[in-house]
């Protein structure tokens, strides 16, 4: 495992770490691979009650690494897509601590979370159709549920950045924290959900997410599809290749 990723496992929580910090802990194929292992590494091991991921107090995540990404989008199975799958179908509570920057995948991961806590100094970005792509990770269904259609139109088609107060309002942060209470106060959170009794906890998720599970899988996998379609296309290698010039 390499140290752009860290991870730590005390008292029946799993913590994932992002730890490209240089990079705004922007996503390269590698790193996919790595959150799908420890993805399933929490899955099946029993002593992990609840997982948590996040960045630092002032970074969560970039998206993809877009260099990474434009040498990796000619394969018909990206990586990212595999961790996307991975992360809908995860039974276990999930608790996110946000900071920072958080575009693309690092906004769209939150929508399968069960509690996330977001810095103040958070922002939220869904580039999605300014790169010639489209919305991944089920967030067509997700956000449009939390937000209806006109918002999420506006969130992911036009990608207006959102800030932590927003991110409460649309319901999907679930509350606000000073940056330097971040890591502690999701640790606690996480904390009190591992120390909840298990199967209660777990029937209680499977419960809650249980109506939307089938609409879910199809969403992405028809995201899935026309994301690799736009990805191929002429004007996203475009646009993808101008900022590198």
């Amino acid at each position: 495992m390499s140290n752009l990723i860290l991870t730590t496992e005390t008292q029946g929580v799993f913590t994932i770490t992002l730890n490209r910090i240089d990079k705004k802990n922007a996503l390269t194929n590698a790193m996919y691979l790595e959150l799908c292992q420890h993805l399933a590494y929490a899955e099946k091991t029993p002593s992990v009650h609840c997982l948590v991921i996040q960045g630092n107090e002032n970074c969560f995540c970039a998206g993809n690494d877009l260099h990474d990404f434009m040498q990796c989008s000619t394969d018909d199975d990206l990586v990212a897509l595999e961790f996307v799958k991975a992360l809908s179908e995860f039974t276990k509570p999930l608790v996110a601590g946000v900071a920072g920057v958080a575009v693309g995948i690092g906004t769209t991961l939150l929508l399968h979370c069960d509690m996330v806590i977001a810095a103040d100094n958070s922002k939220f970005k869904l580039p999605f159709t300014q790169l010639g792509l489209c919305p991944e990770a089920g967030s067509s269904l997700l956000l449009t549920q939390k937000v209806g259609a006109n918002k999420a139109f506006e969130l992911m088609v036009l990608g207006k950045t959102f800030n932590a107060e927003q991110a409460l309002s649309y319901g999907i942060a679930n509350q606000i924290c000073q940056p330097d209470e971040l890591i502690t106060l999701t640790q606690d959170v996480a904390q009190a959900i591992a120390n909840l009794p298990v199967d209660a906890v777990m029937t209680s998720r499977r419960l809650i997410r249980q109506g939307q599970k089938l609409a879910l899988s199809q969403a992405i996998s028809d995201e899935s599809q026309e994301f690799v379609r736009l990805v191929n296309t002429d004007e996203c290698k475009n646009i993808l290749a101008q900022f590198f010039k």
